[in-house]
């Protein structure tokens, strides 16, 4: 066959192939992208747009010795956040950024940097190697800079979705914030290497709910849980527990609010705060305070575990709703706390002392409903593990539509905050309400979950769960550093999927959980070891521990494995506040079917409406 006409000319042939050339030429400059323009910084900034309103709601120290201040505000009907960054001591530059989980490569920057003889202000973005360049696309706007007694401010604003592939998408859930100090002057941007500089990481809930505050009672009273003048260990991590007694024969109170108590000076090393309520079952707490993790410590602490209020740096006051307080005192509590303390202290400071704590603000005027708190996800059970080598795996743990049906009242329950929870290996949370087999919203959720950042989060909308609903919480891990399959457990090398949920009002339901029945496991592990040839398994014989560990992991194991827990009949921990299942029988209990499934929230340049702010204003 023939590929030209015999009439096809040179000059055909040359017209085509210059045409095919120009069109290369096209694709590749319009491929190119070119950097923006950096903003040249003056010592007075003047204002290019409108100031938000201040002071900045939210605030939180950056570096350890709280020379770098992050502090913002939010515009949801903008869909902008606007950021304060105040530097103590400013030589010549400095990096702020957001990355995936606080990596320095890959990330979405804005750097104030010195030439020398000028100082600019630009977007800009780091590559796998740590190497920054100017964005083409500059979506951070600097509004004002100004030298102040206290330090250099910057005051700029950039959007929650900038449709700029290499910037950030600034969504619920944790933000990695990523900073770094310029030591040297830099003729040009892309002489920075993020490797080189001094860098460091912090976390932060960036979007909070803009509803105000609600009012006090005028009876209100407060009871300070704090570490008792504590010498803070000149070592990294730290866990304080500190035991304190209520006041005795204190009657039923309501707590409304609580917030943090912080010790001037420690403001960067105390990381995160949670006060446990102690079992009521346990009569006598001895007094202590020392290390968590000493082995000494009286074993009557690890009954201290209902959390009564939980607060990580950054985080602001936590109220309750004007209907519902938590119940603290009467009857059928305990009169013992637990006060727990995590002090990151990385630059090995010795001989600070701290008192920091909770404060919880609480009123005999009992309000309308007893608020409670509810666990959802899956059993601590080594039943369910995550193999090794896996760059993501999934664990969803069940509250079952026949458990609700059971335990909850007919209007149902209001959830109006949660904390989610895992160990190392967990990398996001998401707990989604379903109803008639849709997924109907999402009641919280972090594709950007640490566990070293664990507080409890304030709802933007109120969701309500009726009888017969079903309740998922899904958990995200990553394990590529591990050899060994993670089972589930209580250690910080095993896992956790939670979510504990705070609702009103208080049910008998204290735990809503599941775990794949035990029977159908034995099955996966006899099938695996005969597909591997092993026909002399020992199931049943060793600990559940014991036969993960001895399975030969590959593809296949991991990916039946995953097939199973999707599939496989699981086993209801429907449990009343007395640890007792609620009647009925909960084993080899079907997998919830949903049929329909949320589109994830759509920004203006995907198209769709963004998300909005809501008040939690419901009424039962």
């Amino acid at each position: 066959m023939r590929i030209f006409n015999k009439n096809f000319r040179l000059q055909d042939v040359t017209i085509m192939y210059l045409t095919a050339l120009a069109a290369l030429m096209v694709i590749l400059v319009a491929s190119y992208q070119a950097p923006g323009n950096p903003v040249e910084v003056t010592d007075l900034q003047t204002p290019s747009s409108p100031l938000p309103p201040l002071p900045m709601p939210f605030r939180v120290p950056l570096d350890p010795r709280g020379k770098l201040q992050l502090a913002w505000n939010i515009s949801y009907a903008n869909q902008e956040v606007y950021m304060e960054l105040r530097v103590a001591e400013l030589k010549n530059g400095v990096v702020l950024g957001m990355s995936d989980r606080g990596e320095l490569t890959n990330a979405d920057l804005v750097v104030l940097w010195n030439t020398g003889t000028k100082s600019y202000f630009g977007d800009a973005w780091s590559d796998s190697q740590g190497h920054v360049s100017l964005d083409s696309q500059q979506d951070y706007e600097l509004i004002k800079a100004i030298q102040k007694p206290d330090g250099y401010y910057l005051l700029f604003k950039r959007p929650f979705s900038t449709c700029d592939p290499r910037d950030y998408l600034i969504e619920e859930g944790t933000v990695h914030i990523i900073y770094g100090f310029l030591d040297q002057p830099l003729a040009s941007l892309e002489q920075l290497n993020l490797s080189r500089i001094r860098t460091g990481l912090q976390r932060v809930l960036m979007l909070r709910p803009d509803a105000p505050s609600p009012m006090l009672p005028p009876d209100v009273r407060t009871l300070e849980v704090l570490a008792p003048n504590v010498i803070i260990p000149n070592q990294e991590t730290t866990y304080w527990c500190f035991i304190q007694k209520l006041p005795e024969n204190m009657p039923k109170n309501h707590i409304v609010m609580y917030e943090s108590v912080i010790t001037p000076g420690n403001e960067a090393i105390v990381h995160h705060m949670e006060v446990f309520e102690c079992s009521p079952d346990v009569r006598d707490v001895p007094d202590y305070s020392g290390s968590c993790d000493d082995k000494m410590k009286p074993g009557t602490l690890n009954f201290c575990r209902h959390v009564l209020a939980a607060w990580a740096m950054g985080a602001e006051a936590f109220y309750y709703p004007p209907d519902a307080g938590l119940p603290i005192g009467g009857p059928g509590s305990s009169r013992f706390l637990r006060l727990e303390v995590h002090y990151h202290n990385p630059l090995l400071i010795s001989g600070r002392r701290d008192s920091s704590g909770i404060r919880l603000h609480y009123t005999p005027s009992l309000r309308r409903y007893d608020a409670g708190i509810m666990e959802l996800g899956l059993v601590y059970t080594p039943v369910m593990a995550i193999p090794p080598k896996q760059h993501t795996f999934y664990l969803s743990g069940y509250c079952t539509s026949k458990c609700t049906q059971t335990a909850l009242p007919q209007g149902g329950i209001y959830i109006f905050a949660s904390q989610l929870h895992t160990h190392l290996a967990g990398r996001g949370v998401r707990t989604v309400l379903v109803r008639g087999g849709k997924e109907l919203e999402v009641v919280q959720e972090d594709q950007h979950f640490s566990t070293h950042y664990q507080t409890i989060r304030v709802l933007r909308k109120m969701v309500n769960v009726l009888p017969g609903d079903v309740l998922i919480t899904k958990c995200t891990y990553n394990t590529e550093d591990r050899s060994k399959p993670t089972v589930g457990g209580f250690g910080i090398m095993e896992e956790m999927c939670v979510n504990y949920i705070h609702y009103y009002p208080r049910t008998k339901l204290e735990l809503c959980k599941t775990h794949v029945d035990t029977g159908y496991l034995q099955k996966y592990f006899n099938f695996i070891n005969r597909f591997h040839g092993n026909d002399q398994c020992v199931c049943g014989d060793v600990s559940v521990t014991e036969q993960y560990s001895q399975l030969q992991w590959d593809a296949l194991a991991g990916e039946v494995l995953d097939s199973l827990y999707n599939a496989a009949p699981v086993s209801m921990h429907c449990n009343q506040s007395t640890a007792r299942l609620f009647p009925g029988d909960w084993d080899k209990q079907p997998v919830p079917v949903v049929t329909s499934i949320l589109e994830k929230p759509h920004y203006p340049c995907e198209g769709g409406a963004p998300p909005t702010s809501q008040p939690l204003t419901p009424t039962v």
